[in-house]
């Protein structure tokens, strides 16, 4: 029996996202970072620290000129990912763009229609389907012990009084702001669940950053579930990661990984994930099998053995048309509805 291939990636941009969380998912997936696009001298020396024998090109054409990985990961600052992406399709090669695929609805449309008419495959980095409490969440509602559900909430809250100095938290306009970084993750999370939105209403300030780092969005779904979401940097007591309300009791997901919160007492224990609420009644919730790694081995099986796509690009433009909506919720101060799904096939 042959070995599977190894896959085989090549990074545009080798700052926190590529380099923090791209290339460890990468290597635990057993994939091999071969190509590195970067033009800072410390990058470079990490990347080839980091990938021995790693080639290391000062710009995206010169990757393109002269290497051929199996798949471009794109995880260059958010408001030149429209530029790379296509960059990449239009040489023929694979491509996995970080979250959000693009700063608006208008530019992810355009990238997905142009690896529909390339015929290059595209997905993009929406990894947070793959975190424990989504994956346990999955299952439950499967199992339909929360009955009907009529509101899904989720937070991403930490205490950051003085805000790291970087283009994330001050380019606004091009992708800074918590509305493109952690919305993408939480808008997506809530389609996945519980299915297309037709209103949303939204509350986005900035109390510490140039872009906004308080942000709010109610979602209303088709399906009738309200969605909750919430991501912020200023908050002194982050609120429970996860709360589901249904019919027939609740699931909650007391406090975060990375930030101490006032529900961490309420931790269900190792192997665990949430717990199953009724009123008085708590019993904790083992975790579902899965890993974050198994984006990128989702992303070898689609590409060298005939797969799945891993996460569906149209997903991502249906996500960019709620975050545009509550762009202009937040300005209006009225509920607005998502661009539809007119370029979407089915």
């Amino acid at each position: 029996m042959t070995a599977p291939r190894t896959l085989t990636a090549g990074l545009v941009g080798y700052g926190m996202a590529g380099r923090e969380f791209h290339a460890p998912l990468l290597r635990e997936s057993g994939a091999r970072v071969t190509d590195v696009v970067t033009a800072d001298a410390g990058r470079t020396a990490r990347a080839a620290e980091d990938w021995p024998g790693v080639r290391v090109h000062r710009d995206l054409p010169g990757l393109l000129a002269g290497s051929r990985p199996d798949v471009l990961v794109v995880a260059s600052p958010t408001g030149r990912h429209v530029e790379h992406a296509i960059a990449g399709l239009e040489a023929g090669i694979p491509v996995v763009v970080d979250k959000p695929l693009a700063l608006d609805h208008e530019g992810a449309s355009t990238v997905v229609r142009r690896a529909e008419s390339t015929g290059t495959p595209l997905t993009v980095f929406h990894n947070r389907r793959w975190d424990r409490e989504q994956l346990t969440l999955h299952r439950i509602l499967a199992d339909g012990v929360l009955g009907t559900v009529h509101r899904f909430e989720r937070r991403w809250e930490r205490w950051r009084p003085v805000p790291k100095s970087r283009w994330r938290e001050n380019a606004v306009g091009e992708g800074g702001g918590l509305l493109l970084d952690l919305g993408p993750h939480l808008v997506d999370s809530a389609l996945e669940l519980f299915g297309p939105v037709v209103t949303v209403r939204a509350e986005l300030r900035s109390l510490t950053t140039p872009a906004e780092d308080d942000v709010f969005l109610a979602l209303e779904h088709a399906s009738g579930t309200i969605s909750h979401l919430w991501a912020g940097s200023l908050v002194g007591a982050p609120g429970p990661r996860t709360r589901v309300l249904g019919s027939a009791g609740a699931f909650l997901v007391p406090g975060h990984d990375d930030a101490a919160g006032p529900f961490d007492a309420l931790a269900p224990g190792d192997g665990m994930t949430g717990l199953l609420v009724h009123g008085t009644e708590t019993t904790a919730v083992p975790t579902a099998p899965g890993e974050p790694a198994d984006f990128y081995r989702a992303v070898a099986r689609w590409l060298l053995e005939d797969g799945e796509v891993p996460v569906d690009p149209w997903d991502a433009v249906d996500t960019a048309a709620v975050l545009d909506a509550a762009r202009r919720s937040a300005a209006t101060g009225t509920a607005e509805a998502p661009a539809p799904r007119t370029g979407r096939p089915g």
